[in-house]
C-alpha cells in the first residue's frame, strides 16, 4: 500500500484532476489523500467571517459565486450526461448545506463543518471521475476513521483500528480516495487537524495502514537547497533525513509542514516529495538515512519578533527561566529560538498576537526590548560538533551582516541565525556561494 497526497493546486481544476488520475493509474494499491480545490478553503473562511458578523446577504453572495465556479468545473470534468448530472447534484447538495447556516446561529462548530466541505466536494468529484472512466475505486470518508482526542492530538489507536477495518472490507480495491485535513473530535463533532492539514493526514494514514511509502505531490520538484525565489541556481535535494526535513519545514520550506514528518519518522515510513507538473522529476526522498559530513540546505523563516529580557535578579536565580516560559505558555505562544547570558535572556516568536500582553507581563522581571521584522536563517545538515569547520564557513559567509542571535547545539542538524528582514536576500545568496559553490 502507498499513500499519495495531492494538494489544492494539484486538484485545482477539472484539467488538473484529470492529470492526477493519470499519475495514480498504475498497479500499486494506494490511498489517495486530496485537499480542497485551490482557493476553496479561503473562500469558505471568508463566508464564515460574514456569518460570524451575521451578514447573511454577504455570505449568500459568496456562496453563490463559489457554487457557480464548481458548476463550471463539473461541466469541464465529466463527459457523460449521467456523471454531469451526478456532479451537479453533488455540488448543489453541499452548497444547500452551506446555505443552511445563513438562517441560524453561527458558532465555531458550524464553522468547522463549513470548512470541511472543500475536501468533501473535491474527493467526491474525483471519485465520480474515476468511476466514469471505469476505474475501481472506493470513497473512504475521513470522518469515519480520523479522530483527535481531547487534547486535539490524533487518536492513533482509533485511526489505525477503524481505517484498517474499512480497508479489509475491500480486499480487491486498488484505489481509495479520502479527505485530508478533516476529522472528528473526541465528542464526534466535525473538526480538523489544523497543523499540517492534508500533509499531516497523509502521514497519519500512511503509518496507520503500514504503507511502504508516503508521497506528497505538490507543484515543486522536491525540497530545494535554498529558496529559489531569492537565490538563482538552486536544485532539489535527492535525499534528506527525517530530522533535516523537519528542521527545513519548520524554518521556512513551505513544501512540507513540520508536523507531518514526525509520525512517519517514528514509524520509519519513507516520505517522497514529487511534482505533479513534472512527474518524471526525481523529487526528494525523506528517510532515516543521514548523509554524513554534508550541509544539505538553507531556509528562512519570516515574520519573527525578538524579545530580550534583562534582569539583575536573574544572576544565580533558579526558576527565572521557568517564570519567563510560563508567560509565553499562558498566551499559547511558542518560542523559536532562545539564548541566555548571566543577566538576560533573548527569545524569538513568530506569532505576535499577544505581544503587548506578553511584554507587559515580562516587565515584572526586568527591562524588555522588542525587535520586529526579523528573519531566522537556518542552515541544515550534518552539523555535529565533531565536524570541524562548518561553523566557520557559515559565519564567514555572513561576516558583513549584523546577527541578532545565534542558536547552535540544540540540534545536531541546524544552525540558526537571527537577522534583519532587509538582509535576508543577501544572506541567503552569500551562504549559497560559500557553502554550495
Amino acid at each position: 500500500m502507498r499513500v499519495l497526497k495531492f494538494g489544492g493546486t494539484s486538484v485545482g481544476s477539472a484539467q488538473r484532476m484529470k492529470e492526477v488520475v493519470e499519475l495514480i493509474s498504475d498497479q500499486h494499491r494506494k490511498i489517495v489523500v486530496l485537499s480542497a480545490m485551490a482557493g476553496t478553503t479561503n473562500s469558505l473562511v471568508e463566508i464564515t467571517n460574514y456569518l460570524y458578523k451575521q451578514d447573511h446577504d454577504g455570505a449568500t453572495e459568496l456562496i453563490i459565486q463559489l457554487e457557480k465556479k464548481y458548476e463550471n468545473e463539473v461541466a469541464a470534468l465529466y463527459k457523460t450526461n449521467e456523471y454531469k448530472k451526478k456532479g451537479l447534484q453533488l455540488i448543489h447538495s453541499h452548497f444547500e448545506y452551506i446555505k443552511s447556516f445563513t438562517k441560524d446561529m453561527f458558532t465555531v462548530f458550524e464553522e468547522k463543518a463549513i470548512l470541511a466541505q472543500g475536501e468533501l466536494i473535491s474527493t467526491a468529484m474525483f471519485h465520480y471521475y474515476l468511476l466514469e472512466n471505469g476505474k475501481n475505486s472506493v470513497l473512504l470518508p475521513a470522518l469515519d476513521y480520523m479522530r483527535i482526542n481531547k487534547n486535539n492530538e490524533p487518536d492513533n489507536a482509533y485511526v489505525k483500528e477503524n481505517l484498517n477495518q474499512i480497508l479489509e472490507s475491500y480486499p480487491e480495491t486498488g484505489i481509495f480516495i479520502t479527505q485530508g485535513y478533516i476529522c472528528r473530535n473526541a465528542f464526534g463533532e466535525i473538526d480538523n487537524l489544523q497543523r499540517g492539514g492534508s500533509d499531516y493526514s497523509a502521514s497519519l494514514i500512511g503509518v496507520a495502514c503500514g504503507a511502504e511509502e508516503i508521497q506528497i505531490w505538490t507543484d515543486i520538484d522536491g525540497m530545494h537547497n535554498n529558496d529559489p525565489r531569492y537565490v538563482e541556481g538552486t536544485h532539489s535535494i535527492k535525499e534528506l533525513s527525517f530530522d533535516e526535513a523537519a528542521e527545513l519545514a519548520y524554518f521556512g520550506a513551505k513544501i512540507l509542514h513540520p508536523t507531518s514528518v514526525l509520525p512517519a519518522k517514528l514509524a520509519n515510513v519513507p516520505v517522497r516529495l514529487l511534482n505533479t507538473l513534472e512527474p518524471e522529476a526525481e523529487g526528494t526522498l525523506i528517510c532515516s538515512h543521514q548523509e554524513k559530513h554534508r550541509i544539505a540546505a538553507i531556509a528562512a523563516k519570516d515574520g519573527i519578533t525578538a524579545i530580550k529580557i534583562k534582569s539583575g535578579r536573574m544572576l544565580l536565580a533558579y526558576g527565572f527561566l521557568r517564570k519567563v516560559f510560563e508567560i509565553f505558555e499562558s498566551y499559547k505562544t511558542p518560542i523559536d529560538m532562545i539564548t541566555t547570558s548571566e543577566v538576560g535572556v533573548s527569545v524569538t516568536i513568530d506569532d505576535d498576537c499577544h505581544l503587548k500582553e506578553i511584554v507587559d507581563d515580562l516587565k515584572k522581571f526586568g527591562t524588555v526590548d522588542v525587535d520586529r521584522d526579523q528573519v531566522i536563517v537556518c542552515v541544515v545538515g550534518d552539523l555535529v560538533a565533531e565536524n570541524n569547520g562548518y561553523a566557520n564557513k557559515i559565519f564567514d559567509a555572513v561576516k558583513e551582516i549584523p546577527i541578532r542571535m545565534i542558536s547552535y547545539g540544540g540540534s545536531n542538524f541546524n544552525v540558526s541565525l537571527l537577522i534583519n528582514a532587509t538582509d535576508k536576500k543577501v544572506a541567503l545568496n552569500l551562504l549559497s556561494q560559500k557553502l554550495f559553490n
